[in-house]
Order: C-alpha cells, then sequence, then structure tokens
C-alpha cells in the first residue's frame, strides 16, 4: 500500500501562501468547476458551471474564502455546454478574470450550444480569448527552487496532439476496441491537458467522449501513467473509455459528479480495474446507483441531493514527492506517493 496517513482535519481557512500546488473540486452539482492555485500563487480555473448565481457564488468562495485569491489569472472554457461555461458571466461579477481560453468559436453555433451563452462570455473577454490548439502550453510561473511546473493542450476542437487538422483518424490498438457512434456534439471538442509538477501528474479532459479518449492513447500513449485522474464527462459511460483509464493507469480518480448525473456504475467499475488504483473520491453519491457502485462515505464530499456544495481539496507537496487529499466536510484526509 502506498497510502502513507489519515488525519482528520478541520474545515480550512485562508492562509498565507504555501509552496504546495492546491486543486480544489468545487461542487456545481454535475457541472465542472475545478481550481488551481500554483505554488506562486497564480490562479488557473477550469470551466465555471452551470448558469445562475450558485455556481459562481461556491466558485468564489472558494478562491477568495478558501484559498485566498483576490482574482483568477487564467480560466479555461473546455467546451461551450452550458454546465461547463454557464457561470462565468456572474463569476466574473464577484471576482477578476484576467485570462481567456477556449477551443475556440463553433459557427455556425451547432444546435447543442447556446448562443446566448457564448454571448456572454464573449462579453465578459472582452472578445479576447485565446484559442487552445493541441501541443499548445499556458505558462505558468515557476519558482527556480521548486520541480518545473507544465501544463501542456493535448486535444482541443477535436483534435489529438500530433494529428492534422481535418483529418483526425480512429486507430484501434486492438481487437477489443469497439468505437461508439460519431459524437457530432461540443464534448468530443473538449480542451484535455496535462499539469505537471516534478513527477506529480493530473489529467482533466473536460467532456471528452469515447472515441476521441481512445485517441489519446492509440496507437501512442500520450498522457500516462499519471497520479490523478478526473474521471471524463462527470463519469458518464459514453466516456472513460476503458483504453484510456487503462494507459492512464491512476492512482487516484476523482469525479465530479452530481447526485444524479455522471458517476455510473460502468464508469465506476472501469476505475476500480485499474491496477494500482487506491482511491475514488466523489462529490457527490450517486443516489440513482447502489452502495456497491459509489467509494467509501468517507471519499464522498455531498451525501444528498440537496447539500451546501462542499468540495475536495488536492494539495502537492512543495518537493512534488507526496500529495493530500482532504474531504473538508467529513474530516477526511489521506496522503498518497507520487509515483
Amino acid at each position: 500500500m502506498l497510502m502513507l496517513s489519515v488525519t482528520v482535519v478541520c474545515q480550512p481557512q485562508a492562509t498565507t501562501r504555501s509552496k504546495t500546488l492546491d486543486i480544489y473540486f468545487v461542487d456545481t452539482e454535475g457541472g465542472a468547476a475545478t481550481l488551481i492555485v500554483t505554488p506562486a500563487g497564480e490562479s488557473l480555473l477550469v470551466d465555471s458551471g452551470n448558469p445562475g448565481e450558485r455556481d459562481a457564488g461556491r466558485i468564489a468562495r472558494a478562491a477568495k474564502e478558501v484559498a485566498g485569491l483576490k482574482q483568477i489569472d487564467h480560466y479555461i472554457t473546455t467546451h461551450w455546454h452550458s454546465d461547463h461555461v454557464g457561470g462565468i458571466a456572474p463569476l466574473t461579477r464577484l471576482i477578476g478574470v484576467k485570462r481567456f481560453y477556449d477551443h475556440g468559436p463553433r459557427s455556425p453555433i451547432p444546435p447543442d450550444v447556446k448562443p446566448e451563452l457564448m454571448e456572454a462570455y464573449r462579453q465578459v473577454s472582452q472578445g479576447k480569448a485565446t484559442t487552445l490548439k493541441a501541443g499548445d502550453e499556458i505558462k505558468l510561473k515557476s519558482n527556480r527552487a521548486l520541480p518545473p511546473l507544465r501544463l501542456r493542450v493535448l486535444a482541443a476542437d477535436g483534435i489529438v496532439l500530433g494529428e492534422q487538422p481535418g483529418a483526425p483518424q480512429i486507430q484501434p490498438c486492438g481487437k477489443e476496441f469497439v468505437p461508439m457512434p460519431e459524437d457530432t456534439s461540443d464534448n468530443a471538442r473538449s480542451v484535455a491537458f496535462l499539469l505537471s509538477f516534478g513527477d506529480f501528474k493530473f489529467f482533466d479532459g473536460g467532456d471528452l467522449t469515447w472515441n476521441t479518449e481512445h485517441r489519446l492513447v492509440c496507437p501512442a500513449n500520450l498522457v500516462g501513467p499519471i497520479d490523478v485522474f478526473q474521471a471524463n464527462h462527470h463519469g458518464l459511460d459514453i466516456s472513460n473509455n476503458p483504453a484510456l483509464v487503462q494507459a492512464l493507469a491512476p492512482r487516484l480518480a476523482i469525479i465530479n459528479n452530481g447526485a444524479r448525473k455522471g458517476g455510473e456504475p460502468r464508469t465506476f467499475a472501469t476505475l476500480k480495474g485499474v491496477p494500482g488504483l487506491e482511491a475514488i473520491f466523489q462529490l457527490h453519491r450517486n443516489v440513482r446507483t447502489t452502495e456497491a457502485d459509489n467509494t467509501s462515505p468517507a471519499f464522498v464530499a455531498n451525501d444528498e441531493e440537496s447539500c451546501k456544495g462542499e468540495f475536495v481539496k488536492l494539495s502537492v507537496e512543495p518537493n512534488a514527492k507526496r500529495y493530500t487529499v482532504t474531504v473538508p466536510s467529513k474530516g477526511t484526509s489521506r496522503t498518497y506517493q507520487v509515483r
């Protein structure tokens, strides 16, 4: 076992910045909002949850009251669905956002994308968002006394690293791969990236779906092995292709699901089948399935549909050799060795 410690923690308060790399998985009830704070105190928010004030308020509280931030330095919209970009306009009224990134506009706007949300995003970004492409990097401040920090885009706008735009290929690695029908939604165009801090590696694939996931690891494994996997697409089973998950070989998985969205049994079984996986954390207990298809209650931030929006926090130590995951609502803390 690589698990190193179990302790009880109190509700965190904003403190003077340490040199840890912190990742906050904010509950947006089946949407997405992942807040990254670097050892230098630079911040990057990935997605902004659903439309309205609720999710924006939760993100702002995590940023200002827990992480001690005064602004968001970088904001990535992985794709244009409302549960990922819906909260950006109200969020900017609560905390400033400096730089915006996305996979590029869709023209004409497809039926699964709401034009009013894209327009709201255009207004708050003042039309100055950066379009990310596979292979791009977002330059983050580094401390020479600490391990190197790097964020590299592996997929964007339906193109995977190494593919030529307009000609992506599905190349099965074996007979066991069965492609799903082509996904024409914006999910398949999600920005996916690998964040590394020394030997620590974290993968966030937005809502990438089955066939695009496969292209990340076949014929070449562009991602794994990693330490922490934020399950794609809230843990839905049209994503989280076993070919990807096995190639990632994560030590830890975190599912940003809702009480009735995501965290599906097939995905849960796929994750549990990974050799060396030590734990699965969930933002919500899946009330639609059985106890066997949920992780340990100590690793679930929110048990009921009606909840306060509790979060999960991950902190990588300054030497990037260990990381700790806490569930403040449960007083749970676990420390793991970086692979």
